[in-house]
């Protein structure tokens, strides 16, 4: 594999796992896990990290043709997401958990339910809009096989790092504190910042290549 191509999947495992931000999401699952005995939350964790992987999946595998069942292009879809990875980086800049992901009240009704790990820790608050646009977006730069093999394998990459971090949530609680979590959050949304930048800025080339075309000409 050359040393290009490497590098784009390394930027886009970055960027995964930033935009999914395990260890921004530890103050929510104590939160949720509290009342919960210890396998409890064991299971929980494995259920997290199982639902995200899963939805990551779908979104590889069906995110092109549902985008071209509406009619969407791609284009148009990478600058929308990028505006939507945008609004996300800019509350992870201010070490708050962006609303795109889930609500209060959301997170309140979740703590009356029997289980949290599906709604809302899986599905918004892990693998949630970001996660998904980023995946769409970024399956159809190859077509091929392998290209989407390795793609699975970095799914199940961030899957593990979900599973790690919230097995170790509240050892990373007590070491980080809130403050050194929230440093995390801001480093995670800066580069969150720049993906959402490049999404749009690309977007924008595929829509009007006319002025690609003139900004090229530029001296």
């Amino acid at each position: 594999m050359e040393t290009g191509i490497t590098t784009e999947y390394l930027k886009f495992l970055a960027a995964l796992i930033s935009i999914v931000n395990p260890i921004g999401a530890i103050p929510v699952f104590i939160k949720l896990t509290d009342n919960q005995s210890l396998v409890e939350r064991h299971h929980t964790c494995l259920r997290s990290a199982i639902t995200t992987a899963l939805v990551l999946l779908v979104s590889l595998a069906l995110g092109e043709a549902i985008l071209s069942f509406f009619g969407i292009t791609i284009a148009s879809f990478r600058v929308g997401g990028g505006i939507l990875i945008m609004l996300i980086a800019i509350s992870m800049l201010h070490a708050q958990t962006s609303q795109t992901k889930h609500t209060e009240e959301e997170v309140q009704d979740s703590m009356e339910r029997d289980t949290v790990a599906v709604v809302p820790l899986g599905i918004p608050l892990l693998a949630g809009p970001g996660a998904i646009s980023t995946i769409i977006l970024n399956a159809q730069r190859y077509s091929s096989p392998s290209h989407y093999l390795i793609l699975v394998a970095e799914i199940l990459i961030v899957a593990m790092a979900v599973w790690l971090c919230l097995r170790s949530a509240p050892f990373i609680a007590a070491l980080l504190g809130r403050t050194g979590i929230n440093i995390v959050t801001r480093i995670m949304g800066l580069i969150m910042t720049a993906v959402g930048v490049e999404f749009i800025a690309t977007g924008l080339k595929q829509l009007f290549p006319i002025l690609a075309s003139a900004a090229l000409s530029l001296p």
